[in-house]
């Protein structure tokens, strides 16, 4: 259920000289491990034909060259001469960490071929993240998620093993290579367009409204006393205060304010860890998952409440019906989710699991910024506000957040198809998974331009102010290829997460009786 971003090496977070020195040692120990035989084009031969009707136009933007079949003949030459290991898409399919290779993980980026077995677990971006590629292409995942892609190349060079077989088509069997086509065409005008560029203006007017906000709550009570209708009045503006930041952070998160990657992450520590309370990197680093894989089961912690607390999509709802499993009374969840999820997600889980995740991960920075947070906060409002009502006062406004925050951050997603991850292209596996809702000043206020979420899961590093400029487009590359684009008013999304839970509530109520 986390908020929206993220970013890093390979597939999320800041690169730095010591980690690189450290890739470098695990990519030689990879180069130096026996060499696998290739089996060349067993078994992929109507793969591989799609790969040559596909031509040349299938490079993904900046990989530079004239293409033939997604890769250069000099690119083939260099591999060869420098006795580069050439793999089909089955062999890297099965080095997925499960199966009969389980502690190989190899993805592809670019037709390259690159073992993470050793280096997953130390990705600045998480290892969840990465892994979560495993087996697969992650060359838009890879594009759309850095900013710096010389500087993230470098972490590249040492993990590569090899490259795929000349024979071997450059998208996989399971994606749409037009639609992939397409997209990766879309993306180059867009960069053109200068629409990942940020209106730094933009983003200082939303710092100033919230400060602004932020001191005029305490200003209230301080000025006119602590009586119910300053109290109330107070409340309100605080907690438009702390959404209104979340909706900031979330953007330094996805690196979209700065040009800079280190100003976007100093002024994110600032924004989520002293304004709002809340680890930067926790964050960070399980939003970032939910972009890669989005409503794919034990892939995207968003959905992590399956089967504990909701039965989510309507598969997975039948299935436990099925295995006779009932964890709550998920009949009835389409009731109790307005007493649990909306107003305790803040208050509750991610008070604890942001603290729990800051201290065991280690993240002192983080730990330091926060109680700044806590400090600021209960030593000016406790100078006001007696204990008791102090302590209401902090509930309050971190149920209300916590209420605003989940329904704009669900309805763009639990209504929509959840499913395990089946390797799709970049653009079926985000447009499957997200909905927008219609476009208005309030709307962009209110969701903090979230109603743009099919753009922003596409292009996930896009400045918000520019999502309304892409979407025409996105639109047309959607009916081009016969993909639904979802657009609602504000309250019909709303209701359709209510919508979707009674009806994933009564497929497993019916499997659990009857099935």
């Amino acid at each position: 259920m986390q908020n929206q971003g993220g970013k890093g090496a390979i597939l999320g977070g800041k690169p730095n000289p010591e980690e690189l020195e450290r890739v470098e040692e695990a990519g030689r120990g990879a180069r130096a491990a026996p060499a696998l035989k290739s089996r060349g084009g067993a078994g992929c031969g109507a793969a591989a034909e799609g790969g040559r009707r596909a031509g040349g136009s299938m490079a993904p933007p900046g990989g530079g060259g004239q293409l033939r079949d997604g890769h250069s003949d000099g690119d083939n030459d260099r591999a060869t001469a420098a006795g580069m290991r050439r793999f089909t898409w089955e062999e890297i399919g099965q080095r997925n960490g499960r199966g009969p290779a389980p502690q190989e993980r190899w993805l592809v980026i670019r037709r390259k071929v690159y073992d993470i077995s050793h280096f997953y677990r130390r990705h600045p971006g998480g290892a969840r993240l990465l892994v979560s590629h495993a087996g697969q292409d992650a060359t838009d995942a890879f594009v759309a998620f850095h900013v710096d892609k010389v500087l993230v190349s470098k972490y590249l060079k040492p993990l590569q093993i090899g490259e795929l077989a000349p024979d071997q088509p450059s998208i996989e069997p399971t994606k749409n290579e037009m639609l992939v086509k397409d997209f990766r065409e879309l993306r180059v005008t867009v960069e053109r367009m200068g629409l990942l560029e940020p209106n730094q203006l933009f983003f200082f007017l939303l710092l100033a409204h919230i400060l602004l906000l932020d001191t005029a709550a305490w200003l209230i009570l301080f000025y006119f006393g602590t009586s119910l209708l300053p109290f109330i009045f107070s409340l309100l503006l605080l907690t438009i205060s702390q959404v209104q930041a979340s909706w900031l952070q979330h953007d330094l998160g996805h690196l979209s304010v700065f040009r800079k990657t280190k100003w976007n992450h100093l002024l994110h520590k600032f924004v989520m860890c002293h304004l709002i309370g809340a680890s930067a990197k926790w964050w960070t680093l399980l939003h970032s998952q939910h972009h890669a894989k989005p409503n794919c089961f034990h892939k995207d912690p968003d959905i992590d409440m399956h089967p504990f607390l909701f039965t989510l999509g309507k598969k997975f709802s039948v299935e436990l019906g099925i295995k006779k499993k009932k964890y709550m009374p998920y009949n009835h969840q389409h009731k109790y989710f307005f007493i649990t999820l909306p107003p305790l997600l803040f208050p509750t889980y991610f008070h604890c699991h942001t603290f729990y995740i800051a201290y065991t991960k280690k993240y002192w920075a983080d730990l330091a910024w926060m109680l700044t947070f806590y400090i600021r906060f209960f030593y000016t409002y406790g100078s006001l506000l007696e204990t008791k009502s102090l302590l209401a006062y902090y509930f309050i406004f971190r149920m209300l957040e916590s209420s605003w925050f989940v329904w704009v951050s669900q309805m763009n997603h639990i209504p929509m198809d959840i499913d395990y991850d089946k390797n799709l292209d970049w653009v079926s596996t985000q447009l499957l998974a997200t909905c927008n809702v219609e476009q208005s000043l309030f709307n962009d206020w209110f969701t903090g331009h979230l109603n743009f979420q099919i753009e922003h899961h596409l292009f996930p590093t896009m400045p918000r102010h520019n999502y309304c400029k892409v979407a025409p487009l996105v639109k047309s590359l959607c009916a081009k290829h016969g993909l639904e684009y979802q657009c609602k008013p504000l309250l019909t999304a709303f209701a359709d997460i209510v919508h979707s839970l009674k009806t994933s509530g009564e497929l497993w109520h019916d499997a659990y009786l009857h099935k």
